[in-house]
């Protein structure tokens, strides 16, 4: 099974290095030298990591042939695949690969359906499930434990415990003020 474990982004320096966007939770595992990753486009790869190295919080990485800054600019937003066995698991017993989220049912504590997962959205502050519901349209369900309960790979369910208005519109709207938002003369 593929997975997308990274973006390239802009060349840094003049020797072929190439700033990375991790989309992994195990960068040490598929980013490491010696790797060899497929690519989107795939005319592009494979490419084969020489060097990595964090620089500023951001992740470098230099691939075999790409000596300098012309070349790793040629790579500028490719995505870097990686091949992993689909019975392999994450070390840690609360993460979830991509691929073992898609498709699960998204149900309400009292089991009542929401839809199903179509895709997780990778964001800067926390992962998004992108939910399609019965009617057809979707539905953004942060993953964070607060509000995804539970996540049931044998039963291919995600409970989820939404706050008022997340799924629906029983939004309440919060007042400061007694006497219905009205001055302190009643108008």
């Amino acid at each position: 099974m593929q997975l997308v474990v990274a973006r390239i982004g802009r060349a840094h320096g003049i020797k072929g290095e190439v700033t990375v966007e991790v989309r992994t939770d195990e960068p040490e595992l598929r980013l490491a030298p010696g790797a060899v990753l497929t690519t989107d486009p795939a005319a592009t790869g494979p490419l084969t990591i020489a060097t990595g190295r964090v620089h500023s919080g951001r992740l470098l990485l230099r691939f075999e042939g790409v000596t300098d800054r012309t070349g790793a600019e040629a790579l500028r937003n490719t995505l870097l695949i990686a091949e992993v066995d689909p019975a392999e698991l994450p070390e840690e017993e609360d993460e979830y690969y991509d691929h073992q989220l898609m498709d699960l049912d998204v149900v309400l504590p009292d089991g009542t359906e929401v839809g199903r997962i179509t895709e997780v959205s990778h964001l800067p502050t926390q992962d998004l499930f992108v939910v399609e519901r019965p009617d057809g349209s979707e539905v953004y369900v942060p993953f964070v434990s607060e509000i995804v309960t539970e996540i049931d790979l044998a039963e291919q369910r995600a409970v989820i415990d939404p706050p008022p208005g997340l799924i629906d519109d029983r939004a309440e709207i919060a007042s400061g003020k007694e006497d219905g938002g009205k001055g302190e003369d009643g108008v």
